[in-house]
């Protein structure tokens, strides 16, 4: 690896260069954000790597530990993470709430925009150093804030920026040695590498223990057959973890290259999450060698885990959503007027209000308690599902609220209301391929 002392200096240079940290009044944060998970040192990587070879000897894959924690049931923010909190909230106050609207009027998050969230430099840290990253530990909670915080930007452009962390974060937790060395340096380029893991089907109360994408066997690896739903960045990614059933053994994930042979896209518009470019995936009779399967025989792949892993990601980018709404709302109701008086002083508007802002607190705090429990390697799985539950009961409801709210005006796109409801509406599509 290069010189630790001469790659962090690398690092710091390039944020110094950066017209988006003085944009954003984020340039003193970030810089220590940035040189404490440099300290050690970390190479720079070309954009110019989108060709997946192997760029480093690794002999063993590369894991990243938990972090120690006091066995207590605490969920106050470390230093680092406050500090990490108020810099992207200050880049999505910035950035990503002025472009909001346009990317889902165009259905499709402008490249630039994608670029400087990447500059947070949050998938550098989520790979490990030996591989050319800045990541010593796991850090569930941090990319939790990172979705909570975009989310509350916009949930389309969210679901797009957070899919290539979602494929490093399963590459580094469970890629092998030549599997981590050929495809994470790739995607801790310079600039934003489009990848995605595709779990979801179109098939009705699609359950991801019970897929309907096959994988069989063959003489030289595997065969794929299936079709995907609701795959961000499908046209434009480079990389997608595919989930099928591997028969005789059950849901895995599989690495697949866009461009091979079999491999397609289709324009699948939705209601809501236009920003995020969401298309069908299709998979014809795709031949992939058997370095395609994600882990070996030595890798304990944990399919479960994946799937609460989303849930959590999900449910943090739905409470970003319902607080944009909340904060939206709160002001609009103290300022219109009907009968002479603000509508906010009649109990039914009132108490809708603070039933919303009840519930997204309780929201908030069961997706931190999940993702508290699995940045500590406790069990999770049950903290992860209740907090989904919640998000996809409550994010609904309160997009339905801040419409109603609002009145007529709710249903124009005059105010973002009516495009939080349609990206609410999401909420109960779990399995996104956002994986904390």
């Amino acid at each position: 690896m290069a010189n630790p002392m001469g790659s962090a200096l690398s690092v710091l240079n390039k944020i110094a260069a950066s017209e988006t940290i003085d944009k954003i009044g984020m340039r003193k944060p970030l810089e220590k954000l940035v040189y404490t998970g440099t300290k050690t040192g970390f190479s720079a990587i070309s954009a110019a790597n989108r060709q997946f070879k192997p760029l480093l000897d690794v002999v063993r894959p590369a894991r990243m530990r938990h972090p120690k924690t006091p066995d207590l049931f605490d969920l106050t923010f470390t230093e680092e993470q406050n500090m990490f909190r108020d810099t992207v909230r200050r880049m999505v106050d910035h950035l990503v709430i002025p472009a909001a609207e346009a990317a889902d009027e165009a259905g499709r998050v402008p490249p630039e925009l994608l670029d400087q969230v990447h500059e947070l430099g949050v998938s550098l840290m989520a790979i490990p150093e030996e591989l050319g990253g800045a990541g010593t530990e796991r850090d569930e909670v941090l990319h939790m804030i990172l979705a909570e915080e975009l989310g509350r930007g916009d949930m389309g452009i969210a679901f797009a920026a957070l899919a290539p962390l979602g494929v490093i974060n399963a590459l580094t937790q469970w890629g092998t040695a030549n599997q981590q060395a050929k495809y994470l340096a790739a995607l801790a380029s310079e600039q934003f590498v489009p990848a995605s893991i595709a779990l979801n089907e179109p098939t009705a109360l699609f359950d991801p223990f019970h897929l309907n994408t096959t994988a069989r066997r063959t003489s030289d690896g595997y065969e794929l057959n299936g079709e995907k739903a609701l795959v961000p960045l499908a046209a434009d990614s480079a990389l997608f973890l595919v989930a099928a059933r591997l028969t005789g053994e059950g849901p895995r994930l599989f690495i697949v290259e866009a461009g091979t042979e079999g491999v397609s896209c289709r324009p699948d518009p939705a209601m809501g999450l236009r920003a995020a470019a969401t298309q069908r995936l299709l998979l014809e009779d795709v031949k992939l060698p058997k370095e395609a399967l994600l882990g070996d025989l030595e890798t304990a792949f944990n399919y479960n885990e994946l799937i609460q892993l989303t849930r959590i990601g999900w449910s943090a980018i739905v409470t970003g959503c319902c607080q944009a709404v909340l904060d939206y709302v709160i002001p609009y109701v103290k300022e219109r007027e009907a009968f002479g008086e603000p509508i906010a002083f009649r109990q039914s508007v009132a108490f809708m209000v603070a039933d919303m802002g009840i519930e997204l607190e309780g929201l908030r705090l069961l997706v931190w308690r999940a993702a508290s429990r699995a940045a500590q390697d406790k069990s999770f799985d049950r903290e992860a599902y209740i907090a989904y539950l919640q998000a996809s009961e409550k994010g609904m409801q309160i997009g339905t609220d801040g419409v109603q709210l609002l009145g007529g005006h709710g249903y124009t796109k005059e105010h973002p209301v009516e495009r939080w409801y349609r990206n609410l509406r999401s909420a109960g599509i779990q399995y996104n391929g956002f994986m904390v």
